[in-house]
């Protein structure tokens, strides 16, 4: 049994909720507007409720198969709650446009996650102040598919 066999548990906060049925709705061929054009549905594992919980988010990928996510939110000063969710269980499943996979994921650092922030600075610049504007640093992680 996959742990996204879970009761899916939309957003508290309106604004995401509507994205994620946008996008459901639309598979994704309509722009987000909270991420732009270029982007992916990420679903996770609720760390304390073991709920399915979907966030949008900018789409960067690599060409193989492989994705990052970043954790901006915006630059506010705490992560978004999904980072909890992979730190506890670190799988992800990740819908782009029509196609739904299984992916490991992994918090990356140094020359790893240099590369990959060039990669999401490159679809969305707005990354580069996020991570100006506040203390923390964000963290990015790695998807890999598992399927």
């Amino acid at each position: 049994m996959s742990p996204f066999d879970a009761e899916y548990e939309p957003s508290p906060w309106e604004p995401i909720a509507e994205e994620v049925a946008r996008y459901e709705r639309s598979g994704g061929s309509e722009a987000s507007d909270l991420v732009g054009d270029e982007w992916i549905i990420l679903w996770t594992v609720g760390a304390q409720s073991g709920k399915v919980r979907k966030t949008p988010l900018v789409r960067v990928a690599d060409g193989d198969g492989n994705y990052a996510v970043v954790g901006s939110m915006g630059g506010a000063p705490t992560h978004p709650q999904w980072v909890h969710n992979v730190r506890a269980q670190p799988v992800a499943r990740l819908q782009d446009g029509a196609e739904l996979r299984d992916f490991a994921v992994r918090e990356v650092d140094g020359d790893e996650k240099a590369a990959w922030w060039a990669r999401a600075v490159a679809v969305w610049p707005d990354y580069d102040a996020y991570q100006a504007g506040t203390d923390r640093v964000i963290p990015l992680f790695v998807l890999e598919p598992t399927t």
